[in-house]
């Protein structure tokens, strides 16, 4: 099946057209391997999701990834402590199943304290509970452990969310005492970080700093006309249409700014949209500076969320 320009949902190498991410995703590594906490917060459609996806797979010869994303905790899961603990843990465990770990006794046994925990329907599961359990685990595995979890932001307005950042914030503190993760990488609209209020049932504030332990991740994660180029290199050297891929690469760029989802958008229009139509006959007529201005009226005139 032939690879197509992508604007909705993750983009996957072997399906989609993409820019080249090796050089972004060694910069973040830098940070898990110093063992830093951050936040990955960028606006709607920016490549969040598709940047840990590929990071997931980047590090997995050094590390276990726990990849996790809270938009598939409901309201429910955030009910109350006990069932957070549960949900948290059971989808810890089937992430970290999915490593090649090397499940020595210890690790087992440790893995199994946190499954009769979780099956433990009966009894209260408390945060501190968990991230002991969590720290257990750290402990006796044969790699670091890196935590990340997507659409972090979805669950911010939450108090027992807010507890469990403060509970990852005080088992950093003590790492080195207690085993706990390597790195902890969130990722969503909003920076968790800047997080001040909480709600009580009786509806009073009280102000604190849950996550001040993340350092600033400036990355700027739009593409440059070079990325812009490695995805149309790649296009182009399966469709040969002859475009000048420098030019169009730097004509998008000035038109977007390098937002990950108009670059996309505009090509995938040139792609589905602009080749073969009336005035562009063929694919090689449509990837110039006329096509790519026709997929920018396009563009502009649909209905989409992010304009929205």
């Amino acid at each position: 099946m032939p690879k197509v320009f992508n604007t909705t949902a993750v983009c996957i190498p072997k399906e989609h057209y993409m820019v080249n991410l090796d050089e972004r995703l060694k910069k973040i590594k830098v940070f898990v391997d110093t063992g830093k906490y951050f936040t990955i917060n960028r606006a709607r459609q920016y490549g969040k999701t598709t940047t840990l996806r590929a990071l997931y797979l980047y590090l997995q010869g050094e590390y276990y990834v726990v990849s996790m994303d809270f938009q598939t905790f409901g309201s429910a899961e955030f009910q109350t402590e006990t069932i957070f603990s549960r949900s948290f843990a059971n989808s810890f465990l089937r992430s970290l199943k999915r490593n090649p770990v090397n499940k020595t006794e210890q690790l087992n046994e440790a893995m199994a304290q946190l499954e009769k925990s979780v099956a433990s329907q009966n009894d209260f599961f408390a945060l501190k509970a968990l991230f002991e359990q969590l720290g257990d685990i750290c402990a006796v595995s044969d790699k670091p452990i890196v935590l990340m979890i997507d659409e972090v932001d979805s669950a911010s307005n939450n108090q027992v969310f807010l507890d469990f950042l403060a509970q990852l914030r005080a088992q950093y503190m003590e790492r080195d005492i207690y085993p706990t993760f390597r790195s902890v990488i969130l990722a969503g609209v909003y920076d968790v970080k800047n997080l001040r209020g909480k709600i009580r049932p009786e509806d009073e504030h009280r102000y604190n700093s849950p996550w001040n332990i993340a350092v600033d991740f400036q990355m700027d994660m739009s593409f440059d006309c070079e990325d812009i180029e490695s995805m149309l290199k790649e296009y182009e050297s399966e469709h040969r249409t002859g475009m000048h891929v420098q030019d169009i690469a730097r004509i998008i760029y000035d038109y977007t700014s390098g937002y990950p989802y108009l670059v996309s958008r505009i090509c995938q229009i040139i792609d589905e949209r602009i080749a073969g139509i009336k005035e562009f006959g063929n694919v090689s007529s449509a990837w110039t500076k006329e096509g790519v201005l026709a997929a920018i009226k396009i563009l502009l005139k649909e209905p989409n969320t992010l304009f929205d």
